[in-house]
This record gives C-alpha cells, sequence and structure tokens, in this order.
C-alpha cells in the first residue's frame, strides 16, 4: 500500500513551522511591537493624542488622506512579518490539524492490488482506525494507550516482518497461540474447520476460480480461490506465538501474505490500524470517482 513515509513527513512539518512560530513569537515579535509603536508616536496616532490629531484632521483643508496613507504604508513596513514566519503560522494550524487526525483518529488508505479481492478491489479507498488496537505513538508506532486487540476476520493494516516501511492489509487469521492449516484450500484454526458456501463459480461457460462465503469469528465475507490451488494453497500449518498474528489475503491464491513470508507472524508492534469503511472507488486519474462501493468492510 505504498511506502512514503506520511508520519515522518507530517511530524516534521508540524516540528518545523511550530519552531518557526515560536522563535517569532520568542524573539521577533517584540521588536516589530516596538516599531509599530514608534510609528504611532512619529504620527503622533496613541491614545494619549488621539483628541489633538482629531482636531489637527479637521481643520486641515487637505483632509486626513494624505497623512492616512502614509501612516499605513508605514505601519505595513513595520508589522511585517519575514515571508517564512507568515508561511509557518499560516501552514501550521492545518498540518497540526492533519497530524492529530491522522496519527490518532483515522487515516486514508488506496487499495493498489488484488490481494483482498472482492472484499477490497483496486482503486478503493478506505479509512482505517488508528485506536481501535491502542492509541499509538506517531513515526514510532509505539503503543501508549492500550483499547483493544484485534479479533480474527478483522481487516488490518500492518507493517509486514519483511518489510517494516510498507502498509500492508490483510485479514487476521490467526491470534496469538493458535495453530492454524490451510490445505487444498481448506482453512483449520485450532483444529475446528472454517465454514464455507460455495457463491459461484467464474467465469460462466470457462470457469476458473470460485468464490465462497467463510464466518471467522464475528465476520462473514467473500473468499476468492482459483480452481486448482495455488502454492500457498496446497499444504501449510503454523502456531502464532504470542504477541503476533497470522495473515492472509481473500485472494487466496493472488496474496502475498503470513503463508509465503520466511517470518510468517506480525507482531503487534507493527500493526497499524482497522479498516473499517470503503468511502469511495477511484482506480485511475482516466476513469470517474464511484460510490457505489461505499459501505463497511466487513
Amino acid at each position: 500500500m505504498g511506502n512514503i513515509n506520511l508520519p515522518l513527513i507530517l511530524s516534521l512539518g508540524v516540528l518545523i513551522t511550530g519552531v518557526i512560530w515560536l522563535y517569532d513569537i520568542a524573539f521577533l515579535a517584540r521588536p516589530r511591537r516596538q516599531k509599530i509603536a514608534a510609528v504611532n508616536a512619529q504620527f503622533k496616532r496613541d491614545d494619549a493624542n488621539k483628541a489633538d490629531a482629531a482636531q489637527v484632521d479637521a481643520q486641515d483643508n487637505a483632509g486626513p488622506n494624505s497623512g492616512d496613507k502614509a501612516y499605513q504604508l508605514a505601519i505595513g513596513q513595520a508589522s511585517r512579518e519575514p515571508a517564512l514566519v507568515e508561511y509557518s503560522k499560516s501552514f501550521f494550524p492545518v498540518l497540526l490539524l492533519v497530524f492529530v487526525v491522522r496519527s490518532f483518529l483515522v487515516e486514508p488508505f488506496q487499495i493498489p492490488s488484488g490481494s483482498m479481492e472482492p472484499t477490497l478491489d483496486i482503486g478503493d479507498f478506505i479509512l482505517v482506525n488508528k485506536y481501535a488496537y491502542g492509541i499509538r505513538l506517531p513515526v514510532i508506532n509505539k503503543e501508549v494507550i492500550p483499547v483493544s486487540k484485534p479479533e480474527r476476520g478483522d481487516v488490518m493494516v500492518f507493517f509486514p516482518p519483511h518489510l517494516p516501511d510498507t502498509y500492508y492489509i490483510k485479514r487476521v487469521i490467526g491470534l496469538p497461540g493458535d495453530k492454524i492449516e490451510y490445505v487444498n484450500h481448506k482453512l483449520t484454526i485450532n483444529g475446528e474447520p472454517v465454514s464455507e458456501e460455495l457463491q459461484a463459480v467464474l467465469p460462466a461457460g470457462q470457469p476458473q476460480f470460485r468464490l465462497t462465503q467463510e464466518t471467522i469469528g464475528e465476520h462473514e465475507f467473500t473468499a476468492r480461490k482459483y480452481l486448482r490451488p495455488g502454492r500457498y494453497s496446497v499444504r501449510g500449518a503454523w502456531t502464532v506465538p504470542e504477541g503476533h498474528y497470522f495473515m492472509m489475503g481473500d485472494n487466496r491464491d493472488n496474496s502475498f501474505d503470513s503463508r509465503g513470508w520466511d517470518d510468517p507472524f506480525v507482531p503487534e508492534k507493527n500493526i497499524v490500524g482497522k479498516a473499517v469503511v470503503v468511502w469511495m472507488h477511484w482506480e485511475s486519474l482516466l476513469s470517474l470517482p464511484s460510490f457505489d462501493r461505499a459501505g463497511a468492510i466487513d
């Protein structure tokens, strides 16, 4: 799901603009106020001289316009902020808001591959709940406030052990301590076969794969399987260690997941969040966005 480190970029943006703003408050703002006070004194616009200035303006045949223009020009020059400070003040609140929302509430992602079809299609835009599995510090991804643990059947975003800087999205199949077997498309968890119901064999006339409805935990979803099992679907058995999770894609024969990794288990420290909703589908810039697939992810 891409390897651009947006949390790091946002953190640096917030830090840099915030430091510049604080530096302005601490060191640059006072000289500007002194210049403004000097301009007010020069043009007799301070509080003590307002009454006299009003009388002079009323008696001046030339009117106040020329004096006002000069005063406004002088005040503008005296109060002018450095461009870097001006930009930092403008961007800091926006960056801070985006940083807080993406780090602790929800984060958007676009699905780049078909490993989760038919649940998630290429081009789906999803929202990931960042606090469902605990409040985590940005960048270092350390949990500081526990909330809950992943459950079987959850669709989860995480960093796989072999690519710690790349976002992956798969379904949670095994919890810590679980014994997983996958033999010829038959999934067994702790000795209990996962129930499945045939929905369709496609494409009609030249069938290549089948769609089956499966139930894992409280989640009911559709899995896609080739009629002839792929190499990750023929035979495998795993025992999930403590603090780790076993992940599989819903597109069982077109998903590089725990069945194929050298280190098959995702540690808790690599968890990003729970995928909760599809809000838009937009496969490419040459196509039109669609909201037909919008809805909760099961």
